[in-house]
């Protein structure tokens, strides 16, 4: 079912998050699944786009993170995202976490924290304590404009949504 894609009262500061997040409402909007949006930068450049199709494409791991690494490495006929940034709107789960790290990407900045993720439902924190945490990648992980990627939670919370 097609939903009216809502505008948000808080930007976020960053462009390259705002595209995030548009991403996110977007999929949000199609009922694809939840709010997470992803836009991989290179030089300056989005490079690669993706949201969240856990639902859609009843596939527990197309994670956003996954679809804009993805939709990168086709654009960019590579395996090697070596020089590129990850921007998404929550904290990524250990699996997209990985990703990142096995694409080489520099670095990743995120919108809503793992905590935040759970206030939706989502259990990265489990996980995370299974690998160990990520003290460890403090320096790779940035949170950047969270209150923007707040209201975007909010909006995905408030509305008729599936929880998985």
């Amino acid at each position: 079912m097609q939903r009216k894609k809502p505008t948000l009262k808080t930007r976020a500061e960053n462009p390259f998050m705002q595209l995030a997040i548009d991403e996110a409402l977007a999929g949000i909007a199609k009922g694809h699944g939840g709010p997470f949006g992803s836009v991989v930068v290179k030089d300056g450049t989005p490079v690669g786009r993706g949201h969240n199709r856990v639902l859609s494409d009843v596939d527990s791991t197309a994670h956003g993170e996954i679809a804009a690494i993805r939709d990168a490495e086709r654009r960019l006929k590579t395996h090697d995202l070596t020089g590129c940034v990850l921007y998404t709107t929550g904290e990524p789960c250990p699996m997209c976490l990985f990703a990142c790290l096995w694409a080489n990407i520099d670095r990743v900045y995120y919108g809503c924290t793992i905590a935040d993720n759970s206030l939706l439902g989502f259990r990265d924190e489990r996980f995370d304590d299974l690998t160990g945490g990520r003290e460890k990648l403090r320096d790779y992980l940035s949170c950047i404009d969270r209150p923007a990627c707040l209201e975007l939670f909010g909006h995905y919370r408030d509305n008729a949504h599936t929880t998985y």
